[in-house]
């Protein structure tokens, strides 16, 4: 066996990780595989006889890859975020499998992938490499340019904006949970009579995404017919300091649902899509 034929047998052994450590830090399946075949090209550049830990080494490279890729990512968005997104979604069409995303989206969770997304580059390396896989901090914070106290205070904050501060008692949030669960269930059944039950009889749904009065849906069984048979990539999640629910096919954040609650029954409904609004709502996971 040649050289080049070991090291390639030896990189195909940790692909899968490096997808996956790419995958959480990028959220796109075809940006995670760029990554990873750049890790793969600093590899076969580099003299390995140097390197003592091949998976450390290759997980470090492609850390830095991807953290210069979210930086990158990062001021583009500010030029224009309408623009990123759709170039964004463009790209992904083209390029990506949309079966082994959803997988991949699926896997990790959509809710976390959104709410990762609104993390700084710096945060969302850390607390992925410490909090998912496990990497100390004295490995991590080379690769933020930090020093290590520095890095356990990113994932501090990280760990903070993702699990949520500051919301509701959790017995409150886990009776909301329940109730929006069960929603998005019967939703995504087709289950009308569930739909019903869990909504107040005279529950208002505003869209966003609609114009004039078509933008109001009032009623229970005016919005149970028209959430039935959908909710195939909702998940619910913490929005604000309360549960709701986050919309995202493959990990790409379509609207937020923002729900008032009363006497047990889903009373109001807001629907956002517009990026601008979405980047300021409070996102968080369930610690579960």
């Amino acid at each position: 066996m040649s050289e080049h034929d070991w090291l390639v047998r030896k990189f195909e052994a940790h692909r899968n990780h490096l997808q996956a450590v790419a995958y959480r830090m990028l959220g796109s399946l075809s940006e995670a595989e760029d990554a990873v075949q750049e890790s793969w090209l600093r590899l076969s550049r580099t003299d390995t006889s140097v390197i003592e830990n091949l998976g450390g080494w290759l997980t470090t490279v492609v850390s830095r890859v991807c953290l210069d890729m979210l930086r990158s990512r990062k001021s583009r968005r500010e030029e224009s975020i309408e623009t990123y997104l759709s170039e964004t979604v463009a790209s992904l069409e083209d390029r990506s499998d949309p079966e082994q995303e959803a997988i991949l989206a699926d896997s990790v969770g959509l809710a976390l992938l959104v709410v990762l997304s609104k993390l700084n580059p710096s945060e969302r390396i850390t607390f992925i490499l410490h909090d998912i896989f496990a990497m100390p901090f004295t490995e991590i914070a080379p690769i933020v340019g930090r020093s290590e106290i520095a890095a356990r205070q990113l994932a501090s904050r990280a760990r903070q904006r993702v699990h949520g501060a500051g919301a509701m008692p959790e017995a409150d949030l886990a009776r909301q949970r329940e109730l929006v669960d069960a929603f998005l269930a019967a939703a995504y059944a087709g289950d009308f009579d569930t739909l019903v039950a869990a909504l107040d009889p005279d529950v208002v749904l505003r869209d966003d995404r609609q114009t004039g009065v078509s933008r109001v849906t009032r009623g229970a069984r005016a919005l149970a017919e028209q959430v039935s048979g959908r909710a195939q990539a909702a998940q619910s999640a913490i929005v604000d300091g309360s549960v709701g629910v986050i919309a995202a096919p493959r990990g790409r954040l379509l609207y937020v649902l923002k729900f008032t609650i009363r006497s047990g029954k889903i009373a109001e409904v807001d629907l956002i899509s517009d990026p601008i609004r979405i980047r300021q709502i409070d996102l968080s996971v369930f610690g579960d």
